[in-house]
Protein backbone atom coordinates (compact mmCIF):
# COMPACT_ATOMS: atom_id res chain seq x y z
CA UNK A 1 0.00 0.00 0.00
CA UNK A 2 2.45 3.00 0.62
CA UNK A 3 4.98 1.89 -1.57
CA UNK A 4 2.01 2.30 -4.63
CA UNK A 5 0.62 5.78 -2.65
CA UNK A 6 4.38 6.86 -2.34
CA UNK A 7 5.00 6.02 -5.91
CA UNK A 8 1.86 8.02 -7.15
CA UNK A 9 2.70 10.81 -4.81
CA UNK A 10 6.22 11.03 -6.49
CA UNK A 11 4.55 11.21 -9.76
CA UNK A 12 2.40 14.57 -8.39
CA UNK A 13 5.05 16.39 -6.49
CA UNK A 14 6.14 18.05 -9.56
CA UNK A 15 5.24 21.40 -9.85
CA UNK A 16 7.58 23.75 -12.13
CA UNK A 17 4.90 26.59 -10.39
CA UNK A 18 5.90 25.79 -7.31
CA UNK A 19 9.91 26.03 -8.06
CA UNK A 20 9.11 29.28 -9.96
CA UNK A 21 7.68 30.92 -6.99
CA UNK A 22 10.66 29.45 -4.79
CA UNK A 23 12.93 31.17 -6.79
CA UNK A 24 11.01 34.50 -6.94
CA UNK A 25 10.46 34.16 -3.17
CA UNK A 26 14.17 33.14 -2.72
CA UNK A 27 15.21 37.23 -3.93
CA UNK A 28 12.32 38.43 -1.26
CA UNK A 29 13.61 40.76 1.53
CA UNK A 30 12.48 38.02 3.69
CA UNK A 31 13.01 34.73 1.81
CA UNK A 32 12.80 32.34 4.54
CA UNK A 33 9.42 33.82 6.07
CA UNK A 34 7.94 34.10 2.98
CA UNK A 35 8.59 30.89 2.04
CA UNK A 36 7.88 29.25 5.11
CA UNK A 37 4.19 30.81 5.03
CA UNK A 38 4.30 29.75 1.28
CA UNK A 39 4.58 26.00 2.78
CA UNK A 40 1.96 26.50 5.25
CA UNK A 41 -0.37 27.22 2.69
CA UNK A 42 0.44 24.00 0.71
CA UNK A 43 0.53 21.62 4.09
CA UNK A 44 -2.90 23.35 5.08
CA UNK A 45 -4.63 22.77 1.51
CA UNK A 46 -3.07 19.35 1.08
CA UNK A 47 -4.48 17.85 4.37
CA UNK A 48 -7.20 19.36 4.26
CA UNK A 49 -7.96 17.46 0.60
CA UNK A 50 -6.59 14.16 2.65
CA UNK A 51 -9.05 14.25 5.73
CA UNK A 52 -12.17 15.05 3.07
CA UNK A 53 -10.89 12.30 0.72
CA UNK A 54 -9.93 9.78 3.45
CA UNK A 55 -13.47 10.02 4.93
CA UNK A 56 -15.39 10.20 1.89
CA UNK A 57 -13.64 6.87 1.07
CA UNK A 58 -14.25 5.33 4.38
CA UNK A 59 -18.19 6.51 4.48
CA UNK A 60 -18.22 4.99 1.37
CA UNK A 61 -16.70 1.82 2.74
CA UNK A 62 -14.46 1.20 -0.05
CA UNK A 63 -11.87 0.13 2.26
CA UNK A 64 -14.04 -2.83 3.11
CA UNK A 65 -12.94 -6.09 1.50
CA UNK A 66 -16.19 -7.03 -0.38
CA UNK A 67 -16.06 -3.56 -2.39
CA UNK A 68 -13.52 -4.31 -4.29
CA UNK A 69 -15.53 -4.15 -7.52
CA UNK A 70 -16.24 -0.43 -6.52
CA UNK A 71 -12.74 0.20 -5.30
CA UNK A 72 -10.96 -0.69 -8.23
CA UNK A 73 -13.47 0.64 -10.62
CA UNK A 74 -12.58 4.55 -8.79
CA UNK A 75 -9.09 3.03 -9.90
CA UNK A 76 -9.73 2.63 -13.25
CA UNK A 77 -11.80 5.85 -13.53
CA UNK A 78 -8.84 8.28 -11.81
CA UNK A 79 -6.70 6.19 -14.91
CA UNK A 80 -8.34 7.11 -17.60
CA UNK A 81 -8.98 10.83 -16.35
CA UNK A 82 -4.95 11.30 -15.88
CA UNK A 83 -4.42 9.30 -19.38
CA UNK A 84 -6.71 11.94 -20.68
CA UNK A 85 -5.17 14.88 -19.26
CA UNK A 86 -1.85 13.55 -20.35
CA UNK A 87 -2.95 13.45 -23.99
CA UNK A 88 -4.49 17.15 -23.66
CA UNK A 89 -2.11 18.15 -22.40
CA UNK A 90 0.08 16.52 -25.31
CA UNK A 91 -1.91 17.76 -27.85
CA UNK A 92 -1.90 21.70 -26.93
CA UNK A 93 0.59 23.40 -28.82
CA UNK A 94 2.37 25.87 -26.23
CA UNK A 95 1.32 29.67 -27.34
CA UNK A 96 3.83 32.17 -27.69
CA UNK A 97 4.29 34.63 -25.04
CA UNK A 98 2.03 38.17 -25.73
CA UNK A 99 4.15 41.35 -24.32
CA UNK A 100 0.71 43.09 -24.14
CA UNK A 101 -0.77 40.24 -22.04
CA UNK A 102 -2.14 40.73 -19.01
CA UNK A 103 -0.19 38.89 -16.25
CA UNK A 104 -1.73 35.94 -14.51
CA UNK A 105 -2.67 35.58 -11.26
CA UNK A 106 0.41 33.45 -10.16
CA UNK A 107 2.26 36.23 -11.68
CA UNK A 108 0.79 39.50 -10.19
CA UNK A 109 0.57 37.35 -6.42
CA UNK A 110 4.28 37.24 -6.82
CA UNK A 111 5.20 40.81 -7.51
CA UNK A 112 4.59 41.86 -4.20
CA UNK A 113 5.43 38.48 -1.52
CA UNK A 114 3.14 39.72 1.08
CA UNK A 115 1.98 36.84 3.89
CA UNK A 116 -1.38 36.67 3.01
CA UNK A 117 -0.39 36.47 -0.73
CA UNK A 118 1.90 33.69 -0.02
CA UNK A 119 -0.27 31.78 2.05
CA UNK A 120 -2.67 31.92 -0.61
CA UNK A 121 -0.17 30.74 -3.48
CA UNK A 122 0.60 27.95 -1.27
CA UNK A 123 -3.40 26.76 -1.42
CA UNK A 124 -3.84 27.34 -4.88
CA UNK A 125 -0.59 26.49 -6.46
CA UNK A 126 -1.05 22.81 -3.95
CA UNK A 127 -4.76 22.62 -5.39
CA UNK A 128 -5.17 18.44 -5.50
CA UNK A 129 -4.32 16.83 -8.60
CA UNK A 130 -5.22 13.04 -9.96
CA UNK A 131 -1.99 11.84 -9.34
CA UNK A 132 -2.58 12.98 -4.90
CA UNK A 133 -5.99 11.88 -5.51
CA UNK A 134 -4.54 8.43 -6.42
CA UNK A 135 -1.82 8.12 -3.84
CA UNK A 136 -4.48 9.38 -1.50
CA UNK A 137 -7.46 6.31 -2.67
CA UNK A 138 -4.72 3.53 -2.40
CA UNK A 139 -4.16 4.55 1.60
CA UNK A 140 -8.32 5.43 2.00
CA UNK A 141 -8.94 1.87 0.32
CA UNK A 142 -6.76 -0.28 2.46
CA UNK A 143 -7.37 -2.61 5.06
CA UNK A 144 -4.85 -1.30 7.21
CA UNK A 145 -4.72 -0.32 10.40
CA UNK A 146 -5.37 3.49 11.49
CA UNK A 147 -1.48 4.20 12.86
CA UNK A 148 -0.56 3.14 9.19
CA UNK A 149 -2.67 4.95 7.51
CA UNK A 150 -2.24 7.89 9.77
CA UNK A 151 1.62 7.38 8.99
CA UNK A 152 0.84 7.20 4.96
CA UNK A 153 -0.88 10.08 5.07
CA UNK A 154 1.84 11.95 6.87
CA UNK A 155 4.84 10.44 4.38
CA UNK A 156 2.14 11.27 0.73
CA UNK A 157 1.65 14.99 2.06
CA UNK A 158 5.15 15.69 2.42
CA UNK A 159 6.08 14.47 -0.72
CA UNK A 160 2.84 16.38 -2.55
CA UNK A 161 4.32 19.52 -1.22
CA UNK A 162 8.05 18.88 -1.42
CA UNK A 163 8.69 21.34 -3.93
CA UNK A 164 7.32 24.08 -1.06
CA UNK A 165 9.90 22.86 2.07
CA UNK A 166 13.41 21.45 0.21
CA UNK A 167 13.95 24.90 -1.24
CA UNK A 168 13.37 26.50 2.03
CA UNK A 169 16.04 23.14 3.71
CA UNK A 170 17.85 24.03 0.48
CA UNK A 171 18.43 28.07 1.07
CA UNK A 172 18.84 27.08 5.00
CA UNK A 173 21.78 25.31 4.28
CA UNK A 174 23.32 27.13 1.06
CA UNK A 175 21.26 29.98 0.15
CA UNK A 176 23.29 31.45 -2.26
CA UNK A 177 23.75 27.98 -4.06
CA UNK A 178 20.57 27.62 -3.56
CA UNK A 179 19.20 30.89 -4.94
CA UNK A 180 21.41 30.43 -7.86
CA UNK A 181 20.83 26.52 -8.92
CA UNK A 182 17.35 26.61 -8.48
CA UNK A 183 16.63 29.91 -11.20
CA UNK A 184 18.68 28.04 -13.50
CA UNK A 185 16.41 24.82 -13.11
CA UNK A 186 13.89 27.36 -13.62
CA UNK A 187 14.85 28.32 -17.07
CA UNK A 188 15.50 24.10 -18.10
CA UNK A 189 11.75 23.55 -17.19
CA UNK A 190 10.50 26.55 -18.87
CA UNK A 191 11.76 24.36 -21.92
CA UNK A 192 10.93 20.69 -20.17
CA UNK A 193 8.61 20.77 -17.96
CA UNK A 194 5.59 20.40 -19.98
CA UNK A 195 6.69 17.54 -21.26
CA UNK A 196 7.87 16.14 -17.74
CA UNK A 197 4.01 16.77 -16.45
CA UNK A 198 2.53 15.02 -19.51
CA UNK A 199 4.98 11.88 -19.00
CA UNK A 200 4.10 12.21 -14.98
CA UNK A 201 0.24 12.10 -15.82
CA UNK A 202 0.59 9.47 -18.82
CA UNK A 203 2.78 6.92 -16.29
CA UNK A 204 -0.26 7.67 -13.33
CA UNK A 205 -2.90 6.53 -15.76
CA UNK A 206 -1.28 3.22 -16.95
CA UNK A 207 -0.30 2.14 -13.66
CA UNK A 208 -3.62 3.30 -12.31
CA UNK A 209 -5.71 1.94 -15.71
CA UNK A 210 -3.56 -1.52 -15.08
CA UNK A 211 -4.44 -1.44 -11.20
CA UNK A 212 -7.89 -1.22 -12.09
CA UNK A 213 -8.41 -3.68 -14.78
CA UNK A 214 -6.49 -6.62 -13.06
CA UNK A 215 -8.44 -5.84 -9.74
CA UNK A 216 -11.49 -6.24 -11.69
CA UNK A 217 -10.82 -9.30 -13.70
Amino acid sequence: MLGQAVGYAVLGAFSPTALLIGAVYLGSDSPRRTLLIFLAGAVTMSVLFAVIVLAVLHGAGLNHPRESQPRYGLRLGLGVLALGAGAFLASRKPRPPKPEKKKGLVTRMTTHPAPAAAFALGVIVFSPSLTFLAALQVIATSQASFALIVFALTVVVAIEVMLAWLPLVCYVAAPETTTRRLRALNAWLSTHGRRLTVGALLVAGILLVISGVYGLA
